[in-house]
């Protein structure tokens, strides 16, 4: 591929949609187990207080392999290839969901112990997806059409959070937690026939053999290359903060703003990720257009912060509206495709892969210092303020991390670090 070849090949387009829809299911299940943590926690026998603790602990294990898992993925995809990373990661959080719908109590392990290794498994390769897929696409496109392919990536992916909420809530039988969590595995060992089809980064194959590939620690001995990774995992921020603190607080916080009528997570999670996949393909839109990443992000990012302003003062709003501000909160974070492209973008062949798969994983493991910050100024604060707290330090972060790094549009991706 020369630098003047601006077209999108036939094997190109086939693998965005491969590397889309990978990353609809891996959304699907990451936010599936919080659509069926308590009915499922429930069938299996525990009480309310119980469903709560467990369903945190089993939450932050499944966080836990994300973080190993984006570390020993993208250390993978250097070292071997991106495209084994998209058979392996897929392979394995597919076999873990189709092994969680069968959890009972036995006489070697409870139903709860069984839960906690499968979350922790399919974490780890949930971790995958993302960065091997954005990787691969990446190194693929001509320069200048990079963001389409990551648009189509991660606005598909959004879209899988919209799935899991609507098949969670399908059906009222006890056991429904146990078939949706087939389906979710169904579907990834489906996508495995697809992705014979894919093949091997250019970039990839033509690194020498004496560049050392997948060093995770190199990131952190310079000073230059570990400042880029810093800044590339403080925009991420933002999108974590709508997700994690807003949305996962809608209910309680929606007693707090008197909103008029009940609000319901799942309804909460529907339209935020509706949002989110919106935004996710418009941003990639307008990157295209104004020919910059980061000019994209500061528009999203203050658009977010507009939003969140008006959705802490929305007191007396109608159910309605308030679900009409999630969305558009989703919206304001669906800058997510553009943000990994960046993080992509910004480093050479030889740990692109690392950096791409572990900073989105990072950007979700920093939800539990920011839940643990925002916990922990509720009774000084209050929910309302703790929240606008927590999204003043998130959304200065974002915008400290984007001004701070090189404008990437176009830049040429053949170079190692």
């Amino acid at each position: 591929m020369t630098t003047t070849d601006t077209s999108i090949s036939k094997n190109a387009k086939i693998l965005i949609a491969v590397a889309a829809l990978g990353y609809f299911v891996d959304v699907y299940d990451l936010i599936l187990f919080g659509v069926v943590r308590n009915p499922s926690l429930a069938n299996l026998g525990l009480d309310k207080a119980q469903q709560l603790s467990e369903g945190l602990s089993l939450f932050n294990i499944q966080m836990a392999g994300m973080l190993i898992g984006g570390m020993l993925w993208g250390i993978w995809g250097d070292k071997k290839g991106r495209k084994s990373v998209l058979f392996g990661s897929i392979l394995m959080y597919s076999t873990a969901n189709v092994l969680n719908g069968f959890v009972q109590d036995t006489a070697f392990l409870e139903a709860i112990t069984q839960y906690g290794i499968l979350r922790f498994m399919a974490g780890v390769g949930l971790a995958g997806e993302l960065g091997a897929g954005i990787t691969l696409v990446n190194e693929t496109l001509p320069r200048e059409k990079r963001g389409i392919g990551a648009l189509v990536i991660a606005g598909t992916g959004a879209l899988g959070a919209v799935t899991a909420a609507a098949v969670g809530g399908a059906s009222q039988d006890p056991e429904w937690w146990r078939i949706c969590y087939f389906i979710g595995g169904g579907m990834g060992l489906f996508l495995l026939i697809l992705r014979f089809g894919t093949f091997e980064s250019v970039l990839f194959q033509k690194v020498e053999a004496g560049i050392e590939k997948g060093n995770f620690l190199s990131l952190f001995s310079n000073r230059e290359r570990f400042m880029k990774y810093f800044y590339c995992i403080l925009i991420g921020l933002p999108v974590w903060y709508v997700v994690g603190i807003l949305i996962l607080t809608a209910p309680e916080m929606s007693k707090v703003l008197n909103i008029q009528g009940e609000i319901t997570g799942g309804k909460t999670i529907m339209f935020c990720y509706t949002g989110l996949s919106l935004g996710d393909f418009l941003s990639g839109w307008v990157s295209q257009v104004l020919k910059s990443r980061k000019k994209t992000v500061y528009i999203f990012v203050i658009f977010a912060v507009l939003v969140t302003i008006v959705f802490l003062n929305a007191n007396g709003l109608s159910a309605n509206v308030f679900y009409i501000l999630c969305l558009l909160l989703g919206f304001g974070g669906g800058f997510w495709a553009v943000f990994v492209t960046m993080a992509s973008e910004q480093f050479g062949t030889n740990i692109r892969a690392t950096a791409t798969t572990t900073v989105p994983n990072f950007v979700r493991g920093a939800l539990i210092p920011i839940t643990v910050g925002f916990k922990a100024l509720i009774p000084s604060f209050g929910l309302v303020t703790a929240a606008l707290i927590i999204g003043i330090i998130c959304y200065g972060a974002a915008l400290l991390g984007t001004y701070k790094l090189e404008e990437t549009f176009s830049k040429d991706l053949d170079f190692v670090e």
